[in-house]
């Protein structure tokens, strides 16, 4: 866990487990509440899910969103998609690159097919959680420029959670405030700046892969079964 001082945690978390340790920390008002569940963004922002979960005492499971990046530019997100097929776009940024209605389509139709095939991987067969009526905590490991997150809480939104929280260990100031209206309650670990990117506050940001997404899901599903 990060040493902390007056302001905060001593940043860069030496790594997601760690984040999310700290981040429960924040979020220690939902501890032990039975209709509490945490949803970890995959990939990376399911083992923080994991930590915040476990400190909790709360169910984990994943809820799937894509990235939506520009073609021959893919690290440039122009929006995401989300389960629930909720498509948030970056207007001013597909202005500015003059791209066709076309273009966004075919690479949100490859993003909704990897997005289908990761929710079957990731389960292994358990049904997507209910939200409805309860308290959801969505988790990732930071926030860049939040369409991501946008994305999956705007879906998260359509099946009337009792409260919905962002909550992220590091993110940009502006990402954070832009998605105060997205949600009941949105927690920033720290916001840095400049803030340069999400992997630069941690010092181990090495990808989380597929298996480790499972087990961790598979983890928390037994862990509670036998509660």
């Amino acid at each position: 866990m990060p040493d902390t001082n007056d302001r905060g945690p001593v940043v860069p978390f030496p790594n997601r487990e760690a984040a999310g340790e700290y981040l429960a920390r924040l979020l220690s008002h939902y501890a032990h509440q039975p209709n509490v569940i945490v949803l970890g963004l995959p990939r990376g922002g399911v083992p923080v899910a994991s930590a915040v979960a476990r400190e909790l005492g709360a169910p984990l499971d994943v809820f799937l969103v894509r990235k939506l990046g520009v073609p021959g530019h893919e690290e440039l997100a122009m929006g995401a998609i989300a389960s629930g097929d909720v498509i948030v776009l970056n207007q001013e940024l597909i202005e500015s690159l003059h791209l066709t209605s076309e273009t966004i389509a075919a690479v949100a139709m490859a993003e909704r097919d990897e997005l289908v095939r990761r929710e079957q991987a990731y389960r292994n067969g358990r049904p997507p959680p209910v939200v409805k009526g309860r308290i959801v905590t969505l988790v990732d490991d930071g926030l860049a420029t939040g369409a991501t997150m946008r994305a999956a809480a705007r879906a998260l939104r359509s099946q009337e959670p009792a409260r919905l929280v962002i909550a992220v260990p590091v993110a940009a100031q502006d990402a954070c405030a832009d998605l105060r209206n997205d949600a009941d309650e949105v927690i920033c670990a720290v916001t840095p700046q400049p803030f340069l990117a999400v992997g630069y506050w941690y010092e181990d940001f090495s990808q989380t892969t597929d298996d480790e997404v499972r087990e961790l899901l598979a983890r928390s599903a037994r862990d509670h079964a036998s509660a």
